[in-house]
């Protein structure tokens, strides 16, 4: 008797789980399967909460959610409307820097963004994707890490795995798909080297961020 694509009962084997591509689960595979299904409902429901939240124009009101769902936010940094977040706990920011309006910031692996550090909007940032040569499509983790007073123009993709080294730059609309040294400066897609910053003494602030934004 077949009751979903993922439980059957038949006279044979008693109780049957199966996983999504039809492979037969032992039961403690089972449970922790549904144990991880109960957990992404949860999480869901807490991603919707802080999208929502994204869109209200006081940055102190999106700080005391961030916190509470466990993103590390340092002193005087400031998320813009509109970010949104996977798994927050694994989000790691440093003091002084800015994140731009529509980022979003995954935490499936660990990103860390540090001291300084400019990010534009609609900045796409992952640390998560799909392994196209594996049979099952299944998911592949690296942590990201972007270092001090680093500037990421809009609409970059970073993808998993990548380190960008202080002070560097990523001109807009590029995707880095590989690390980037301190004081390079890249673009384009992929993104290659294009050029280097001169003043590698950087001590500047980005100060306070727009009010309502």
């Amino acid at each position: 008797m077949l009751f979903s694509d993922n439980l059957a009962i038949n006279l044979r084997d008693g109780l049957v789980f199966k996983d999504k591509s039809g492979r037969t689960l032992s039961t403690t595979e089972a449970i922790r399967k549904i144990i991880n299904r109960i957990f992404n409902y949860f999480l869901d429901a807490e991603l919707l909460i802080l999208r929502i939240v994204g869109l209200i124009p006081l940055y102190s009101i999106r700080y005391l959610f961030y916190v509470l769902a466990g993103v590390k936010i340092g002193a005087g940094s400031h998320l813009h409307m509109g970010t949104q977040f996977f798994y927050p706990p694994n989000i790691e920011i440093g003091e002084d820097s800015i994140v731009g309006a529509d980022a979003f910031l995954d935490g499936r692996d660990k990103l860390i963004i540090g001291n300084h550090v400019d990010i534009a909007s609609q900045v796409l940032i992952y640390n998560s994707e799909h392994d196209i040569n594996s049979e099952d499509f299944r998911a592949t983790v690296a942590a990201v890490k972007i270092s001090d007073y680093v500037f990421i123009g809009p609409r970059v993709i970073i993808l998993p795995g990548v380190k960008i080294g202080e002070g560097a730059t990523v001109a807009a609309g590029a995707v880095v798909t590989k690390d980037v040294k301190p004081y390079e400066i890249v673009g384009g897609v992929p993104a290659v080297k294009i050029g280097e910053r001169k003043n590698k003494n950087l001590h500047y602030l980005l100060g306070r961020a727009r009010l309502f934004q």
